[in-house]
């Protein structure tokens, strides 16, 4: 592998590992969902915004209408990701939610061929069936098929698609931004966004515990600034299809750190899952699409 590429895979990876601490801090925290995102995205936007606004705010002066109804449009599918996705996880298992979630290089894939951009190559669409194989092997031992879990499925798969859109949104932007004043700009006005729907709501948005405070603390940081803002960098560097498919080393971080902090030890089965998704993994850096 060529020594400038390392650098942007490394990271991609860095954004993968810290990704799949999110999960595990969503269900550590006892909150409404909507609440645990807002925490999520304004903890992050106090860190990014004023960086952003100090350091990059010419960048912003270069910016047409256009693009800033294109970052507006990532914020808002943003928000509904988190909003689905984080909600989800209260009516199904931490693996069946992030398998489902997972399954964005599909819904990636038909977004580009509905918009006229043309099919996957062979190579792509090999990672792709790779990893989503895997990534439902990994969670198909916790699939159930109450309602509850039904519900929290399909919550997971509809905050697919809104992450789809939203990947898709930012390679577009990040075309002309560099990765601070992108994710301060896409971060803030999901955080705002957010907020107002928290308020709306009339949610409880104080007085929890330690333990949901440092979990929120540790979303903002882990999940977001630096799990999200890493693969945000990527985007200048890989295609949206790309990106989508290495995240789906998400399942197995959170498999391994679920193992530690809570014992819980995969079975052969989801070891399985997990080869084939370091597979897809692998062979989708190497292409390079």
């Amino acid at each position: 592998m060529r020594t400038s590429r390392l650098a942007p895979v490394l990271v991609l990876l860095v954004g993968v590992l810290g990704v799949s601490t999110g999960a595990i801090f969503v269900r550590m925290a006892d909150a409404h969902p909507i609440v645990k995102s807002a925490y999520r995205l304004g903890m992050a936007s106090l860190i990014l915004v004023p960086i952003a606004v100090c350091f990059h705010w010419r960048e912003y002066r270069t910016l047409s209408r256009r693009d800033v109804g294109i970052g507006l449009l990532s914020a808002a599918f943003l928000v509904l990701h988190f909003a689905l996705w984080m909600t989800s996880l209260d009516y199904t298992t931490v693996a069946s939610s992030v398998m489902l979630v997972s399954t964005v290089p599909i819904w990636v894939a038909l977004i580009n061929m509905l918009l006229g951009r043309g099919r996957p190559s062979r190579a792509m669409s090999l990672c792709i069936v790779l990893s989503v194989i895997g990534a439902s092997i990994v969670g198909y031992g916790d699939v159930s098929f109450d309602r509850d879990a039904l519900t929290g499925d399909a919550l997971a798969l509809a905050g697919a698609v809104a992450a789809s859109v939203y990947i898709l949104c930012g390679r577009e932007l990040r075309m002309k931004l560099s990765v601070v004043p992108y994710v301060a700009l896409c971060y803030g006005s999901a955080a705002v966004m957010m907020w107002c729907v928290a308020l709306a709501m009339g949610l409880k948005l104080s007085g929890f515990s330690g333990r949901t405070w440092g979990a929120f603390l540790g979303m903002a940081l882990m999940a977001q600034v630096i799990g999200h803002s890493c693969y945000n960098w990527a985007l200048g560097y890989f295609s949206a299809g790309t990106v989508s498919v290495v995240l789906l080393g998400e399942p197995l971080g959170s498999a391994v750190i679920a193992y530690f902090m809570f014992g819980e030890v995969p079975t052969p089965m989801k070891l399985a899952g997990c080869a084939l998704l370091m597979l897809s993994i692998v062979l989708t850096a190497r292409s390079g699409e």
